[in-house]
């Protein structure tokens, strides 16, 4: 069974945070040290690393996102259900920047968990990842 936006309410994975909107931008530039990380881990072929590291820019911007509606999460699944909730339905983000958020979530599990990753799929959530960064400093 798969959770929902609701499912993750009614079970106390997305609550408020009054403190939310003021440290936003702070969880944002944490994404974008993380991001310039990955780049380096990138540039120097250690791509397990670069996937790990572009996973959790990503996941710095999401939170950024959710701390700016005064929301907190208690689960990387349900923080990737509040952006397209409360991001890509309203249409303030665009949907292939969730499914780049949901795809490095996946592989930031095969790296650390399987061992598994690649030069051209770190290459290609580096890109969204930038890309989701440029939206995210729009809306904060």
């Amino acid at each position: 069974m798969s959770l929902r936006y609701d499912d993750c309410l009614k079970q106390g994975k997305i609550k408020a945070f009054s403190r939310g909107k003021a440290i936003a931008e702070k969880e944002l530039e944490t994404g974008a040290a993380d991001l310039e990380s990955s780049k380096k881990s990138f540039e120097s072929e250690n791509y397990k690393w670069a996937t790990v590291q572009v996973y959790y820019s990503m996941f710095h911007i999401a939170r950024s996102l959710l701390y700016a509606k005064n929301l907190k999460e208690h689960s990387h699944s349900c923080l990737i259900l509040a952006i397209k909730k409360l991001y890509v339905d309203e249409g303030k983000i665009p949907a292939n920047i969730v499914d780049a958020l949901q795809e490095a979530k996946g592989l930031r599990e095969d790296a650390d968990y399987y061992s598994r990753w690649s030069k051209e799929s770190s290459g290609s959530l580096i890109k969204s990842a930038e890309e989701f960064m440029k939206i995210a400093k729009r809306l904060i």
